[in-house]
Parts: C-alpha cells; structure tokens; sequence
C-alpha cells in the first residue's frame, strides 16, 4: 500500500525533496529527490512508445539517466552552486507544468484556450477549419484532439525553471521570460495548425498525420527550441556557466580534469 502511494505521487514527492534541498541546503534531500525524479522519468517513455513519440521517449530516458547521475554527483562531492540551481530549476519547472497536467480545471482550460487560437489562426487564413467539441478540430472532414502536449507547457515550463532560478537581474530574467513564453506559445500555435492543414488535405498521403506530427513538427521544434535557447543564452550568459559548471561535475564526479 505505502508502494503504491509512492509510486503515484513519487513525482510531487521529488519536486518537494528538490525544493526542500534548496532551502536547507541538505545534499542528502537532494540526492532523493534527483533520484526520486529520476524513478519518475523512468515510467514515461512506455506511454510515449504507445502512441509511437520515440522522441520524447528517448528524451525521458534521457531526463532519467540525467537525474540518476546528478544524484551521484551531489553524493560523491556533495552540493556546489551548479547542482543547486539544478535543483531549484527543476522544482519550478515541475510547480509551473504539474499542475496543468494533474488539475483537470486548469488542464481543460489550457487545452480550450490553445484549441480556439488555432481555430482563430486557421479561419483568418482562410482555411475552412470547424470546431466539434471543447478541443476537436475538424478540416475537411478528418478531426484532430487537442491534447495537454499540443499546448507547449511542458517547453514553458522548462524554460520558466531554467530562467528564474538563475542569479541574474531581474529586469534581464523578465525579458528572458516574456520573450521566451511568447515565442515558444506563438511558434507552438503555428506548428499544430500546420500539423492540421497537413492531415487534413492529405499532404503526405496515408501516413499524413505521422509524417507531420512525429517527423516534420518535431524536428521543427527541436529547431526553434535551440534557437529560443540561444537567445535565452544571450540575455541571461549566467546560464552558460552554471551548465558548463553542471556538466564538469557530472562528467569528472571524482574531481579529476
């Protein structure tokens, strides 16, 4: 029983131990909550494969191996300031997305808000789109649901996380901010009216809704991603070197060069 209520809530679990460790500074706080994170990320990419995402399946994987083995950082040679913005990055991260994704007011609202700017988009192009329920989309006679992914919140909040846990100015962490949401929510918008228009007229034939969603609008994100990234980078170069710090640490555990 007492597995079973961790294994349901090990993710709020983590993020409490991560923000907790920031907080008091406890280097043992926060090797559990990187692992606990990690045992989360672990239990993602089956849900991911099942609707064949094998990027994002990987990327959990990814996330996984990441907190693993920041947890055997921080308990070879305990906390350093990269590790504990790390920390508090991450607890942001998580307090921004997870309520979306476990409150279903907020997540409906999300998903119908994100449904309708689409709806609005497609229709002032000229492009004959319908709406059939709070989050369907219909374009010649094929539907797309608009599901919490398409909102782009879990991107929001990585970068939310990532830009107020850094020690910088808070005028330069606001630009960074604003810039970065609207750009990622804008771009978003655009990518999923072009995955609609691409199954709806059939583009790439069967396979449309594939091709568009898992293969172009992927790598069109991961693009777009990189390229908020650079100016995130260029506002707020604190950034660099935390992660040039993190990634020292993470590669030389032991301290060697």
């Amino acid at each position: 029983m007492i597995a079973a209520w961790l294994t349901t809530n090990v993710l709020w679990l983590s993020l409490i131990l991560l923000l907790a460790s920031v907080l008091t500074d406890a280097g043992i706080i926060a090797v559990l909550g990187w692992l606990m994170f990690g045992l989360y990320w672990l239990e993602q990419p089956y849900s991911y494969l099942s609707t064949e995402d094998y990027f994002n399946a990987v990327l959990a994987i990814v996330a996984a191996l990441f907190c693993i083995c920041l947890a055997s950082v921080i308990l070879i040679k305990g906390k350093s300031q990269a590790s504990s913005w790390a920390g508090y990055a991450a607890a942001i991260c998580g307090i921004v997305y997870y309520p979306f994704a476990e409150l279903e007011p907020l997540r409906s609202w999300l998903i119908g808000h994100t449904t309708m700017i689409i709806a609005e988009l497609l229709q002032a192009l000229s492009i004959p789109v319908s709406v059939e329920g709070w989050n369907i989309l219909v374009l010649n006679g094929r539907s797309v649901e608009i599901i919490l992914a398409c909102t782009a919140i879990e991107s929001i909040a990585l970068f939310t996380g990532v830009i107020v846990s850094v020690n910088a100015p808070i005028k330069r962490k606001a630009v960074a901010l604003v810039s970065s949401v609207l750009t990622i929510y804008i771009l978003n918008v655009f990518r999923n009216a072009f995955v609609i228009m691409a199954y709806g007229w059939n583009w790439f034939g069967d396979d449309s809704f594939y091709v568009a969603h898992n293969v172009i609008a992927k790598f069109g994100s991961m693009i777009a991603l990189l390229s908020v990234a650079y100016l995130v980078f260029m506002l707020l170069p604190e950034l660099l070197t935390l992660i040039d710090e993190l990634e020292m640490e993470i590669r030389h555990p032991g301290g060697a060069a």
